[in-house]
């Protein structure tokens, strides 16, 4: 059950890496924001082999749902903006689908 807080901190590890180059390009930040964006991403692809599954597409799909929902966290709490009903409808059903593919029995 260990999974779902590595994909949280992969999530956190993977916006901040990509948020980092979004600054550096986007935003006129140094480009020493490039070293700890890349060290982010290193740990965020690290992460992502300690998550339990046979599968590291599986892994990936269902990471993908907390990726969405941890991108809208990230919307809300560092750029100050309030996602709208249609982001977090979004973010429910795209942890829901995140749910299925973790936990779905397989035959």
């Amino acid at each position: 059950m260990k999974s779902p807080i590595i994909y949280v901190c992969a999530a956190l590890a993977e916006i901040a890496g990509c948020f980092a180059f979004w600054g550096w390009l986007r935003l006129g930040k140094p480009v020493w924001w490039l070293l700890p964006g890349m060290l982010s991403l290193a740990a965020f692809a690290y992460l992502l082999t300690l998550v339990e599954s046979q599968a590291a597409g599986r892994a990936y799909a269902s990471y993908g749902g907390i990726y969405i929902v941890a991108s809208l966290v990230w919307l809300w709490s560092v750029e100050n903006v309030r996602p709208d009903r249609w982001d977090v409808t979004g973010g429910c059903v795209c942890l829901i689908g995140a749910a299925i593919i973790l936990w779905g029995p397989r035959g």
